[in-house]
């Protein structure tokens, strides 16, 4: 059975608190004492956990993960990119989900009441914006991953998400296609909205006017993806090209495409977004505007650890890393 810091203070004959002090140094306790509890915990061989040295100290030494799900499939990636650096600098990692939803979040804030972690990045599951605020406010250190509703009150690591669709529209306008129909994530996401915004920009710039009818609202999902070009299709629409807010859309679109008889790149070339690892494996494969996933895991990671180590303050702006435009098979220029 393990020897706990209650076995320690029973055969020290002191409290619980002493011997936290002793195993702290904190000074607070006589010298003939301490000695007594060193030889209780040497005799015992009791040893104490890491965390709770650490928060008789004041830190954890831990740092916190909240995501909406592991399901998401470049989540992972950021996650990776996240423990890396923590990991190197002797940090625990405590990977947190929203997959019940108020139950999630209550059970979260429970462990930053219990100090469980020195600070938190968040992949913003919905509905907690307003749980999260207030415990930013009340002094939890907090920096936003992929911030999707571009909110300027949090520190944050982001990504070009307009300038990355520009690029897809530039991309597919100098392979000579006029007539793109684009199948976005849900409206409520700032990166969404910038997404659509860059790409109709560049659009207007090149001259072209995109119908809308040609812009399909998505979920980010295979099957909303392959839905959406099926209806596009049977309605009559005629379109060269499909640029798809993420690759779980665009990978829709090929299989759509595909069932319909038409050839990619040959009839309609497709991007997606994200470049997460199917789209190398699609058929064909998939032309994409990478995200840097794994450096914006980093690039948060180190942002909180030079915070909680004194040396830089969490100020509400934004570090954006650029996009990548990867050209394949799918639209190959």
């Amino acid at each position: 059975m393990r020897v706990t810091i209650a076995d320690v203070a029973r055969t020290a004959a002191v409290s619980k608190t002493t011997v936290s002090r002793v195993l702290n140094g904190k000074g607070e306790v006589d010298a003939e004492t301490a000695e007594r509890v060193r030889a209780v915990i040497a005799d015992l061989g009791y040893v104490p956990s890491s965390r709770a040295v650490g928060l008789a100290r004041g830190s954890s030494h831990t740092i916190a993960m909240l995501v909406p799900s592991l399901t998401w499939p470049w989540v992972g990636e950021m996650v990776q990119g996240v423990a890396d650096v923590v990991e190197a600098a002797g940090y625990g990692l405590l990977l947190c989900t929203c997959n019940r939803g108020e139950g999630s979040m209550a059970q979260f804030t429970s462990q930053v009441s219990a100090r469980a972690f020195d600070g938190v990045l968040v992949i913003e599951p919905e509905n907690t914006l307003g749980a999260l605020a207030s415990l930013h406010q009340q002094g939890l250190p907090l920096v936003m991953i992929d911030d999707r509703g571009q909110r300027p009150d949090f520190p944050s690591v982001v990504t070009t998400n307009a300038r990355g669709a520009a690029g897809a529209a530039a991309h597919l306008l100098a392979s000579g296609r006029r007539a793109p129909l684009t199948i976005t994530g849900p409206p409520r996401f700032g990166c969404v909205r910038d997404r659509t915004g860059g790409f109709a920009d560049t659009l207007r710039e090149w001259g072209v006017e995109q119908p809308e009818r040609h812009v399909l609202t998505g979920d980010f999902t295979v099957r909303r993806g392959q839905t959406l070009v099926e209806r596009a299709l049977a309605d009559g629409l005629v379109f060269d090209s499909v640029f798809a807010h993420n690759d779980l859309s665009a990978t829709g679109a090929l299989y759509a495409l595909r069932s319909a008889g038409r050839s990619v790149p040959d009839d309609v070339a497709v991007i997606g977004f994200d470049d997460i690892p199917l789209a190398s494996y699609t058929e064909p494969p998939l032309t994409t505007v990478r995200q840097p996933m794994r450096a914006m895991g980093e690039a948060a990671a180190r942002r909180l650890l030079d915070h909680l180590g004194g040396t830089t303050p969490l100020e509400p702006v934004p570090v954006v890393l650029p996009t990548e435009l990867v050209i394949r098979s799918s639209a190959p220029g």
